[in-house]
């Protein structure tokens, strides 16, 4: 398959926490994991969307400035972070009787409950495909959300082909019935290991 000039779009924290090997420590180097794709034609541009905690951390700060390093030392990736979303969790359902209950910190009463969730990483993946798509032949994604589903059917009524970088569970099965080509990482994962 000629790919022609392809963009790559990452959601990190499916590709992070979406991974069904984290629980081995298994971490992606996204360097090799570049390099694995180029494999089949360079890859135009890249993008790595993520969302973290404000102020990022040192360590977030000196990944995220090696994930923008040019070859040969880093993955060339331009990165757009959002701001991770916290919210107030004042009930939740329980999944076995559905009934509603106060979540409750076991350490000290009266202690308010939060989450933190990845919010813009969607948009921000759809919009990059989008407006770029003018100037690309293949989106190669790397998300399994189905939510990306309409601009992935627009991109393929446009004459785009659609290569999926994902794992074998947690990938939306309407984005694998558009995709030209799937490259599964469960069958790949050693040559792209930290």
């Amino acid at each position: 398959m000629n790919r022609g000039k392809a963009l790559w779009l990452i959601d990190a924290g499916y590709l992070f926490r979406g991974n069904p090997l984290n629980e081995y420590g298994y971490q992606i180097n996204y360097k090799k994991l570049r390099d694995w794709l180029e494999q089949d034609g360079l890859i135009w541009r890249a993008y790595y969307l993520n969302a973290a905690p404000a102020p990022p951390t040192e360590e977030q700060d000196r990944f995220n400035n090696w994930l923008r390093t040019g070859p040969p030392d880093g993955p060339k990736l331009i990165t757009k972070i959002y701001d991770l979303k916290r919210f107030r969790v004042d009930r939740a359902y329980c999944e076995d009787c559905g009934t509603m209950v106060t979540p409750e910190c076991s350490t000290h009463k009266g202690h308010h409950m939060y989450r933190e969730q990845q919010k813009g990483v969607d948009v921000g993946l759809a919009t990059l495909a989008l407006t770029l798509a003018h100037l690309y032949d293949t989106l190669i994604l790397s998300s399994g959300d189905g939510d990306l589903l309409d601009a992935v059917e627009y991109l393929s009524m446009q004459g785009k082909q659609l290569e999926l970088v994902v794992y074998k569970t947690g990938v939306s099965s309407e984005l694998q019935a558009r995709a030209d080509r799937i490259h599964w990482i469960d069958d790949f994962k050693d040559d792209v290991r930290t």
